[in-house]
């Protein structure tokens, strides 16, 4: 597929009339054929049947970064003070651990589970000025003496990270993919899934940065000549890195190699993170964000917080459940 003007934004379907300040962390459940998504901002957890166009609703008492099902059913929730499980929808919120960071200024962000079971949370400084994200491993497979996950920190606070997005895994389990926002660049390292080991880091692509002075104009049909940067991504059967351009209407679709496959043009300024879904996971979903846009942007984007969908040519990969 080669980038061309084909891609455009009439493509998108609106999923539900369901509004999110910042919607993030979508995954399509295959028992129960749900779509489920988060409202950082709003501090909710959702979920829709796609069949009967209806959402659910459940209020957190911080906001939830990411989430993920759970293998013995339920979630685990990445919450700014914790994280956490919940063995049923709407049931009580079970603590398993900490992460080493201070909630005051930081919380989780992106992330999801790998194939053996391991929830990965990354982090946002929210000052912007620390530079002290970090991603970390959340092992339930064998509970340390305290009887708590076990977490291993991956990426350290000291690596000059702001903004923990793009998390994805390969078919083969041999890559990882990881994207710190502000900086515009998409990293790859070798993964070997058992030991969860990172090696060989290298950029799968660096995007252009904003423009001096940009600012976002609806009525640009070239968004002032800005691409955006990267914020959440996944990954289909193919091995292709599907990566949501934030401020930059668009979703690219990347080559393992980190060429330019395609783009999609997106009727919303801000699309935050896409998953595939449906029955046969040829369903793009695609969260995005509303809070801090201006009136005039929202006025010309009216979906702009809205789940929307697009179906497309190659099917995504089921997603991973949470061994604990």
């Amino acid at each position: 597929m080669i980038p061309n003007a084909a891609h455009a934004p009439e493509a998108w379907q609106t999923v539900t009339n369901h509004t999110a300040a910042l919607g993030e962390s979508p995954f399509w459940h295959p028992h129960e054929q749900m779509l489920y998504w988060v409202d950082i901002s709003g501090k909710q957890i959702l979920r829709a049947n796609i069949y009967m166009g209806t959402v659910e609703t459940w209020d957190m008492p911080s906001e939830p970064g990411c989430i993920a099902p759970a293998a013995s059913g339920g979630l685990v929730i990445a919450l700014r003070h914790g994280i956490f499980r919940a063995q049923t929808w709407g049931g009580p919120l079970q603590h398993l651990t900490t992460l080493d960071y201070d909630p005051a200024q930081m919380r989780a962000n992106d992330g999801k589970c790998d194939a053996l079971g391991r929830f990965w949370v990354g982090t946002i400084d929210e000052t912007r000025i620390k530079k002290n994200a970090a991603l970390y491993c959340i092992d339930a497979r064998e509970l340390a003496k305290s009887g708590s996950p076990r977490v291993h920190c991956k990426i350290s606070p000291t690596a000059g990270m702001t903004t923990a997005n793009g998390l994805a895994f390969s078919p083969d389990n041999r890559s990882l993919y990881w994207a710190d926002t502000p900086s515009h660049t998409v990293w790859a390292w070798d993964f070997d899934a058992t030991t969860a080991a990172m090696t060989a880091q290298c950029v799968l692509t660096s995007f252009a940065p904003k423009p001096p002075g940009w600012q976002a104009d609806p009525a640009a049909s070239d968004n002032g000549g800005y691409r955006g940067r990267p914020d959440g991504a996944t990954v289909d059967a193919q091995g292709n890195y599907w990566v949501a351009m934030f401020e930059g209407r668009r979703v690219c679709q990347l080559a393992p190699d980190g060429g330019l496959l395609a783009e999609f043009a997106v009727p919303l300024q801000c699309p935050t993170m896409p998953c595939f879904g449906g029955e046969d996971l040829k369903t793009l979903y695609l969260t995005s964000a509303r809070h801090h846009r201006s009136a005039a942007e929202l006025a010309a984007f009216p979906r702009s917080g809205k789940v929307l969908s697009m179906r497309v040519e190659v099917a995504g990969l089921p997603v991973n459940f949470y061994a604990g």
